[in-house]
């Protein structure tokens, strides 16, 4: 209530849960890990697109979940990007102290609270102890890059600064936005392929819609069909068909 110096709601007002599960979240992040590890080396990306700076235990559940999916199960295979400034800041120098990495990872950091700069300087030395000698000396250059970006600041992104990022792994409602938008960019709905990839089958099929008032006008633009069948026969391991 307003005496108690809580927020509101009119009772006008419309109140919808958002449901999200941890098993659904990490289903999804380590398909996109196991489809990062057969691209090419300069395009084995994921990134985590989320709202978690405002829906903390939602959007921002599904970051952390996918992070700590990551670096578990796919912990020889991976770094976060923030791991690869840490291990960065150690090879270029070497003699360089946990709180002076702190402070290059956290540009803010001399303005911290001693709990919040102890924090980080413990995250810096467990990142070094734990993969030093596995990632760095530029060993983590060769692993899938794990990173995370706001919802709304990757739609500039993948229109400004594409080659920038590879696989996008986000919830059903950003996944919606961002399909529509980046088949825009390379000519529409028309030429985006789509893929329903589950435990145990995979349906292939054009992004748009069946648009039966289009049947039989030969007016539609064919693309997309014809690279959800490629997508299809590489699923099945087929490279030479598709």
């Amino acid at each position: 209530t307003p005496e108690h110096g809580k927020k509101q709601i009119p009772l006008d007002a419309g109140i919808g849960i958002k449901p999200i599960s941890k098993t659904g979240s990490q289903r999804l992040v380590r398909r996109a890990m196991q489809h990062a590890l057969r691209l090419p080396p300069d395009k084995q990306m994921v990134t985590l697109v989320h709202k978690g700076n405002i829906m903390k235990y939602t959007e921002g559940a599904f970051r952390d979940w996918g992070y700590e999916l990551a670096t578990s199960e796919f912990r020889a295979e991976c770094v976060t990007e923030r791991e690869s400034w840490i291990l960065s800041n150690k090879e270029k120098n070497p003699d360089i102290s946990l709180e002076d990495n702190a402070r290059q990872i956290d540009p803010g950091y001399d303005n911290l609270t001693a709990e919040k700069k102890a924090q980080i300087c413990g995250e810096v030395e467990s990142v070094l102890n734990a993969i030093w000698s596995t990632h760095g000396n530029g060993q983590w250059k060769n692993k899938v890059m794990v990173n995370d970006r706001i919802a709304d600041s990757i739609f500039q992104q993948i229109q400004t600064r594409p080659d920038e990022y590879s696989i996008l792994a986000t919830m059903n409602l950003n996944g919606d936005y961002l399909s529509d938008a980046a088949a825009a960019i390379v000519g529409g709905l028309g030429m985006g392929p789509g893929a329903n990839i589950g435990d145990e089958c995979a349906v292939f099929e054009a992004t748009h819609g069946t648009a039966p008032k289009h049947a039989g006008l030969d007016r539609i633009n064919p693309g997309s069909v014809i690279l959800s069948g490629v997508m299809m026969l590489e699923f099945m391991g087929w490279q030479e068909a598709a």
